[in-house]
């Protein structure tokens, strides 16, 4: 999805072809759009289509190479229908699962799709689970494996030899994974938009010692796993960058996409992060300029991590004193709520609370990360910012005494922000704070209501949540 104005939906297609064959035109109801090859290696081409749809279209449509495939553009109707989906994949063994199993409910948001089109379809973080692609060169392997070693003392041709390797296992696990029938055919006619997390380039990318993120081993990884995300995640090149994205120096690729009465932002979590910061000065300039662009509107803010979570300090502090616990202080640190980032999260809560109070914007925070489902809810003077995880679509949960802990946490509640409590709360028809189910989330805007509600493997289809309602309890 590349936006809409003056009447006008504007869509990227990318397409994978052996390099030998010919590319073929995209066709609309218009007129005939010619591609424009952006990728070329390993014996396959990809091509890159820009193209353009009416707004107001139930029943849009675009044709490849005999294939008619839909697209629905009337995001100013009532029932505009929205899915969120995060984490999909495993740090280990994702290419081995049985492919029914691990696609379960792909499979179910297809069959939505199928009953009542969707128009739009958010990733908020680890589409691709890169984890195991380190295990392409022994040098990625022991520079994730060692503490203390940083890989300074690689050579140039050690470099190249790890970028070579690195990229074409990430190719090619990009090319599996989006090839699964049940995401491919959303992905082809759902517009989407995708923001990266850590396991799309590896796993606690900015958390990691800085030793590690500024090597020559840690920057040539960082630096394929982008390559790929803007490839596959926002058909676009380095040098060629859409204008969606907020910050047009490429330190940072978040992006702010509006449609009819909706702005969509998603910032950059990753690519400026560092074990003490979220985001880059430059990165907190764009997102403040895009909510300021968007006041008075409804807005879907992705942020990869969630924003609105239990206190950790607590957990932190624990980490030196238990036998082995300091493997997962980079997880910690990922989340806003760490006490690294304790002065920065204050500063998106208050930023939250002047877009809701001061600029009359309502915000939904959309978030990931966490293979739990759960909700919560920042209390401003003129109403609620609610905050909905969905989380993973296919990662297996964690161990259940892992949410009863963050549960027991979010009981403790916390108020960052003097004034404005934050509340986590259990998703509707769920008797505990986390659910420790996959799931994904439904939106839909009904007129000038927007409602949400979660589909979780075991339990099914939640009932709805009114995302309007000014009472914080819902």
């Amino acid at each position: 999805m590349r936006g809409a104005k003056e009447g006008r939906a504007h869509f990227a297609l990318l397409t994978l072809r052996p390099s030998d064959r010919p590319s073929a035109p995209l066709r609309t109801d218009e007129r005939e759009w010619q591609p424009h090859a952006v990728f070329n290696r390993y014996g396959v081409t990809a091509d890159r289509y820009l193209f353009e749809l009416p707004v107001g279209l139930p029943n849009g449509w675009y044709e490849l190479d005999g294939e008619r495939i839909n697209l629905a553009t009337d995001y100013e109707g009532d029932d505009m229908r929205v899915a969120f989906v995060s984490c999909n994949g495993q740090e280990q063994g994702d290419l081995e699962r049985e492919k029914e199993q691990r696609n379960t409910l792909w499979s179910r948001l297809k069959a939505e799709h199928a009953e009542a089109p969707l128009h739009l379809l958010l990733q908020g973080g680890d589409q691709i689970y890169a984890d195991e692609i380190l295990d392409a060169h022994p040098l990625t392997r022991r520079w994730e494996d060692e503490e203390d070693y940083f890989g300074n003392d690689v050579t140039a041709e050690d470099v190249e030899t790890i970028r070579v390797a690195l990229s074409r296992s990430l190719f090619g696990r990009y090319l599996v994974l989006l090839g699964h029938d049940e995401a491919k055919s959303l992905l082809s006619s759902v517009p989407t938009i995708s923001m990266w997390d850590d396991h799309d380039i590896c796993d606690g990318w900015g958390s990691l010692a800085e030793g590690k993120l500024d090597s020559p081993v840690g920057q040539t990884v960082y630096e394929v796993a982008r390559e790929h995300f803007l490839l596959f995640q926002q058909a676009a090149t380095l040098d060629d960058l859409p204008d969606i994205m907020m910050d047009r120096t490429a330190g940072g690729f978040g992006v702010h996409v509006e449609l009819p009465g909706l702005h969509v932002l998603a910032p950059d979590l990753r690519s400026e992060r560092r074990p003490d910061r979220v985001m880059g000065e430059e990165g907190w300039r764009t997102f403040d300029e895009a909510l300021k662009k968007a006041a008075g509107h409804r807005v879907l803010f992705v942020s990869t991590v969630p924003v609105l979570g239990p206190r950790l300090s607590l957990v932190e502090s624990m980490m030196n004193i238990i036998p082995g616990a300091q493997k997962y202080e980079d997880d910690l640190r990922d989340q806003w709520q760490s006490r690294h980032h304790r002065k920065e999260w204050t500063r998106m809560l208050a930023r939250l609370v002047k877009a809701k109070d001061e600029e009359g914007t309502d915000v939904t925070v959309l978030s990931g990360e966490i293979h739990l489902a759960t909700r919560g809810t920042l209390a401003c003077k003129t109403g609620t910012v609610h905050q909905l995880v969905a989380s993973g679509i296919t990662h297996d949960p964690p161990p259940r005494g892992w949410a009863r802990t963050l549960g027991t946490l979010a009981w403790l509640g916390e108020t960052p922000l003097p004034n404005h409590p934050i509340r986590m709360r259990s998703i509707p028809g769920h008797p505990r704070t986390y659910c420790d189910q996959r799931n994904y989330l439904r939106l839909m805007r009904k007129g000038e209501q927007w409602l949400a509600w979660w589909e979780t493997e075991e339990d099914g289809t939640t009932d709805m949540l009114d995302l309007s309602a000014v009472d914080p309890s819902v």
